[in-house]
Protein backbone atom coordinates (compact mmCIF):
# COMPACT_ATOMS: atom_id res chain seq x y z
CA UNK A 1 0.00 0.00 0.00
CA UNK A 2 1.47 3.20 -1.02
CA UNK A 3 1.34 6.27 1.44
CA UNK A 4 2.54 9.57 1.05
CA UNK A 5 4.27 10.01 4.46
CA UNK A 6 7.34 11.14 3.14
CA UNK A 7 5.95 13.77 1.26
CA UNK A 8 4.07 14.80 4.08
CA UNK A 9 7.65 14.94 6.14
CA UNK A 10 9.24 16.40 3.08
CA UNK A 11 6.62 19.38 3.02
CA UNK A 12 7.57 19.65 6.69
CA UNK A 13 11.39 19.98 6.50
CA UNK A 14 10.94 22.87 3.82
CA UNK A 15 8.37 24.59 6.30
CA UNK A 16 10.94 24.49 9.10
CA UNK A 17 13.95 25.30 6.74
CA UNK A 18 11.55 28.35 5.33
CA UNK A 19 10.39 29.61 8.76
CA UNK A 20 13.84 29.46 9.86
CA UNK A 21 15.21 31.09 7.01
CA UNK A 22 12.79 33.87 7.45
CA UNK A 23 13.64 34.12 11.27
CA UNK A 24 17.16 35.04 9.92
CA UNK A 25 16.08 37.30 7.00
CA UNK A 26 13.49 39.07 8.88
CA UNK A 27 14.70 39.39 12.64
CA UNK A 28 18.11 38.76 12.15
CA UNK A 29 19.11 35.79 13.86
CA UNK A 30 22.12 33.98 13.99
CA UNK A 31 22.63 30.63 13.00
CA UNK A 32 23.42 29.42 16.46
CA UNK A 33 20.09 30.87 17.88
CA UNK A 34 18.05 29.26 14.81
CA UNK A 35 19.89 25.66 15.76
CA UNK A 36 18.37 26.36 19.56
CA UNK A 37 14.92 26.73 18.17
CA UNK A 38 12.72 23.80 19.17
CA UNK A 39 8.89 23.34 19.37
CA UNK A 40 8.79 24.51 22.75
CA UNK A 41 11.29 27.60 22.27
CA UNK A 42 9.28 31.02 22.45
CA UNK A 43 8.81 32.99 19.98
CA UNK A 44 6.82 36.54 20.31
CA UNK A 45 7.41 37.80 24.13
CA UNK A 46 10.75 35.67 24.28
CA UNK A 47 12.38 37.19 21.54
CA UNK A 48 13.12 40.80 21.68
CA UNK A 49 13.35 41.12 17.93
CA UNK A 50 10.13 39.58 17.47
CA UNK A 51 7.97 42.96 18.45
CA UNK A 52 4.81 43.85 17.76
CA UNK A 53 6.31 45.41 14.43
CA UNK A 54 8.00 43.11 12.88
CA UNK A 55 5.45 40.55 12.97
CA UNK A 56 3.59 42.20 9.95
CA UNK A 57 6.93 41.70 8.25
CA UNK A 58 7.43 38.21 9.25
CA UNK A 59 4.10 36.83 8.48
CA UNK A 60 3.93 39.24 5.45
CA UNK A 61 7.41 36.86 3.91
CA UNK A 62 6.09 33.98 5.12
CA UNK A 63 3.12 34.50 3.41
CA UNK A 64 5.46 35.31 0.27
CA UNK A 65 7.98 32.52 0.45
CA UNK A 66 5.18 29.59 1.06
CA UNK A 67 2.92 30.92 -1.04
CA UNK A 68 -0.25 30.86 1.64
CA UNK A 69 -2.55 33.72 2.82
CA UNK A 70 -2.53 34.62 6.48
CA UNK A 71 -6.01 36.30 7.49
CA UNK A 72 -5.69 39.15 9.93
CA UNK A 73 -8.00 36.80 12.50
CA UNK A 74 -6.23 33.64 12.15
CA UNK A 75 -3.47 35.73 14.06
CA UNK A 76 -3.34 35.98 17.79
CA UNK A 77 -0.76 34.80 20.81
CA UNK A 78 -1.11 31.06 20.90
CA UNK A 79 0.00 31.05 16.85
CA UNK A 80 2.89 32.80 18.02
CA UNK A 81 3.97 31.65 21.39
CA UNK A 82 6.49 29.09 20.51
CA UNK A 83 8.22 27.69 17.47
CA UNK A 84 6.40 24.57 17.24
CA UNK A 85 2.90 26.29 17.24
CA UNK A 86 3.93 28.66 14.30
CA UNK A 87 5.51 25.75 12.44
CA UNK A 88 2.01 23.59 12.75
CA UNK A 89 0.07 26.61 11.90
CA UNK A 90 2.22 27.43 8.84
CA UNK A 91 2.10 23.36 8.02
CA UNK A 92 -1.82 23.46 8.45
CA UNK A 93 -2.27 26.71 5.93
CA UNK A 94 0.46 24.95 3.25
CA UNK A 95 -1.77 21.56 3.66
CA UNK A 96 -5.56 23.06 2.85
CA UNK A 97 -4.22 25.63 0.34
Amino acid sequence: MATNLPALSEQAGETDLVLRQVLSDVLGLSAERLAELDDDAGLFGHLPELDSMAVAGLLTELEDRLDILIEDDEVDGEMLETYGGLLSFLADKRNNA
